[in-house]
């Protein structure tokens, strides 16, 4: 039966009914007519006036550049009106482009968002105004990649889910670099609490690491509305090396449902940050001995934590493998609730380092839990290492027929027995006892896939091209030959430099990664303010070149590398190996390496290298001084180097604030000489080593000589500060000082030669 509805044609000139028997003659003649079909803005706009229920409305492939789609209408249970590609993932939403939704029983799937950002906050957006807002609406088999605001820390959200009844399902989220959660559940009216979203099947693929709070991959709610409900569910999704921040999912309500998902190598947890009642079940973490990979974080009122499997997860603190934390009694909305009446049961953590309960205890989080049960849970390592950490008193938590493979049971209760286990590897994935047990997770635990998820039609690509992976381009110190293979290279090529005498006259940016080679003895000096230039999507690693400042302009603040001035969205990686830096003292504050602001690198490293007479710093990492929490890399590593007549620090870097979302930087420094460091006038900090809100250090193995002292200045959380068997030659003591916590110093150093105890 053909219901009476007109029939749409659409040319570049708009939208016409044709008379209904017209209609039928041409259905007739080509077998099937798309009664909705677009190709400009205009006729969407009137394709969506004139849908009825059950209608199709399908945007022609190509690029749609600066289109803000409102989706509005009202469909029917059965018969939604939907929004659709001509052919799935052909139709490019870029440029300022967004899609809203409003209304009831709507449907969009087959887009792509990507080359551009969102003009208004939001990416996707389940609602047209603070007024109107979508129900019983779904978006399925849409990708948003790498769609991000120019400003790093500009925030936006790629998808806001707002109304009621609303499923988000087989999406393909990758790559968000700015800040602001990738993907929230909004709770700020009645109308959209208690709202029964589901979010199901979806890829949130690779979220790099930010360097600051906001970098959450999926949040549910907010805590100004915490003590209410949600009913969100999520389930069967697949995180995929989602390193944002310490939360990768943070549930801010009440009442929700977070089953079955996996998390492959996320740095992070699954945190019950606010809210009660709240299920996770069925979870399954691969952290492969990923640095800070985590697991599950309970806090507030009665959460259930079950059936759960989480395998090689390295994470530490409120990073850890399980994480009960201490509240605070009777606090404000936005603090930490006491964990009260908490089920955490028939859970498996296999090679995981980290069983942290009552974490965070301190002056204000001083509630432990309490009325809870930690029973029948599984925990094996196959070093027979112990897990646990205990911060304040547990009496509160019922721990009963807990079973530890290969390890001493712990001293604070007896709910655990140690048993030699025999494990192997299951038909899921997953590592079980070979007999039998009752403890641990279930046997019959389903675990989401890669493939299971996302849509099949658009690639799960490797978020870093390696170096060292392209072609090698071979080059010799004629003018300009280097310069020319910059610009012709692709990521990831090798320029091999043949011995010579380079002199390079023009910036080298770079905005792919790419290595650079010595062929012999290979010689460079520049004739500019600096001679790499890292830019967005740039990558630098030098292995056996000499580098001298002596051709550089007598200008104050030259570097040799240095990122761009601005504001970077993507993160970059340097590596110098085997090279040798000198004469960087043609004017002050000659710096080796610099970073500026709203620039984030994932790994520095120097190793086997050189660096002598540099008026300024080695690495100035120290641009982020707002203390927000805010830092220029994530790690810094200094291998077996030495460095000579350094009139700056050989290392500023800086973390300012109290934030707690972060886990970095990191600082490690080993085998490695210095002489005669951190002398010169303009060095503000005075010290050879100026560490400000580094969690992580380790000194280890060096020489300090005619130096002077390195400082130390912890801001927040438990930092972990190592500082042994260096030497130290006319050189002062480190100095470490705890900023906020009043406590005497946490710093651990020991059997160093030199020291003056």
């Amino acid at each position: 039966m053909i219901r009476s509805a007109n029939i749409y044609k659409v040319s570049g000139t708009g939208l016409r009914a044709l008379p209904f028997t017209l209609a039928l003659f041409l259905i007739g003649c080509s077998g099937s007519v798309d009664p909705l079909f677009v190709k400009d803005q205009d006729a969407f706009k009137e394709a969506v006036k004139n849908a009825r229920p059950g209608d199709v409305i399908t945007l022609a492939n190509g690029t749609w550049k600066d289109f803000e789609i409102l989706f509005t209408g009202k469909g029917e249970d059965g018969k939604p009106i939907r929004l659709t590609a001509e052919t799935k993932g052909q139709v490019i939403l870029s440029g300022q482009s967004n899609l809203r939704l409003s209304g009831e029983y709507l449907e969009v799937s087959g887009l792509v968002f990507k080359d551009g950002y969102t003009p208004s906050k939001e990416v996707i957006s389940f609602r047209q105004n603070k007024e109107n807002l979508a129900y019983n609406s779904r978006v399925t088999e849409t990708v948003i990649d790498n769609y991000n605001q120019p400003e790093r820390y500009e925030v936006d959200f790629w998808v806001m889910m707002y109304g009621k009844n609303n499923r988000f399902d087989h999406n393909h989220l990758v790559g968000k670099r700015n800040k602001g959660v990738t993907m929230a559940v909004r709770m700020d009216t009645e109308k959209s609490r208690e709202n029964n979203h589901r979010i199901d099947h979806n890829y949130f693929g690779p979220r790099p690491i930010l360097g600051s709070n906001g970098g959450e991959t999926l949040r549910i709610g907010t805590s100004h509305y915490s003590r209410s409900d949600s009913l969100t569910s999520v389930e069967n999704n697949y995180f995929d090396r989602c390193d944002g921040e310490l939360e990768i999912i943070s549930s801010k309500s009440g009442k929700n449902k977070i089953l079955n998902n996996t998390f492959f190598e996320s740095r992070g947890t699954l945190t019950m940050r606010h809210g009660n009642n709240t299920l996770v079940e069925g979870n399954v973490f691969f952290g492969n001995d990923v640095d800070h990979t985590g697991g599950i974080r309970v806090i507030n009122a009665g959460q259930t934590v079950r059936n759960n499997y989480m395998q090689g997860l390295k994470g530490t603190r409120f990073g850890g493998a399980l994480v009960v934390m201490n509240g605070v009694p009777n606090g404000p909305i936005n603090r930490y609730d006491p964990v009260v009446g908490a089920v955490i049961e028939n859970n498996s953590l296999i090679n995981s380092d980290n069983v942290q309960l009552g974490a965070g205890s301190d002056e204000e989080r001083s509630a432990p839990p309490s009325e809870s049960r930690f029973e029948s849970n599984l925990i094996f390592n196959e070093d027979g290492r112990d897990v646990f950490t205990v911060y304040d008193d547990m009496s509160g938590i019922d721990f009963k027929n807990n079973v530890l493979g290969s390890m001493d049971v712990p001293d604070f209760t007896n709910g655990f027995s140690r048993q030699n286990l025999e494990m192997s590897l299951a038909d899921n994935g997953l590592i079980y006892p070979k007999l039998d047990r009752q403890e641990g997770a279930s046997r019959d635990l389903s675990v989401t896939t890669k493939d299971m998820v996302g849509v099949s039609w658009y690639p799960k690509a490797e978020p870093i091209v390696p170096f060292q992976s392209g072609k090698t381009i071979t080059v010799d110190s004629d003018e300009g030959m280097l310069f020319s293979a910059v610009s012709r290279a692709k990521p990831g090529d090798i320029i091999q430099m043949r011995p010579g005498d380079y002199v390079v006259s023009k910036f080298l940016k770079l905005d792919k990664p790419l290595s650079f080679k010595a062929e012999g003895d290979v010689n460079i000096s520049f004739e500019r303010s600096t001679l790499f230039e890292i830019i967005d999507g740039g990558s630098l690693q030098l292995i056996g070149l000499n580098i001298s400042g002596k051709d550089a302009p007598d200008y104050k603040g030259n570097s040799v590398i240095r990122t761009s001035p601005y504001a970077m969205l993507q993160n970059y990686r340097l590596e110098v190996v085997d090279s040798t830096f000198s004469d960087l003292d043609v004017n002050q504050s000659f710096n080796v390496i610099s970073a500026a602001k709203g620039t984030f690198a994932d790994n520095i490293l120097i190793k086997n290298s050189s660096f002598a007479t540099v008026s300024g710093a080695v690495l100035k990492l120290d641009s982020e001084t707002d203390d927000y929490g805010i830092y220029n890399a994530e790690y810094l590593t200094i291998e077996t180097s030495n460095f000579k007549n350094i009139e700056g620090a050989l290392v500023d870097y800086y973390r300012g604030g109290r934030d707690e979302s972060t886990f970095g930087p990191h600082f490690n420094m080993t085998g490695s000489s210095l002489e005669n460091i951190g002398h010169g006038k303009r060095n503000q900090s005075a010290a050879s080593i100026y560490l400000h809100g580094v969690q992580v250090t380790n000194i280890s193995g060096n020489v300090f000589k005619e130096s002077k002292p390195f400082q130390i200045t912890h801001t927040v959380s438990e930092p972990k500060t190592k500082i042994f068997k260096n030497k130290f030659i006319n050189t002062a003591a480190p100095r470490v000082v705890e900023l906020n916590s009043g406590l005497p110093p946490t710093a651990m150093i020991s059997d160093n030669e030199g020291l003056s105890r």
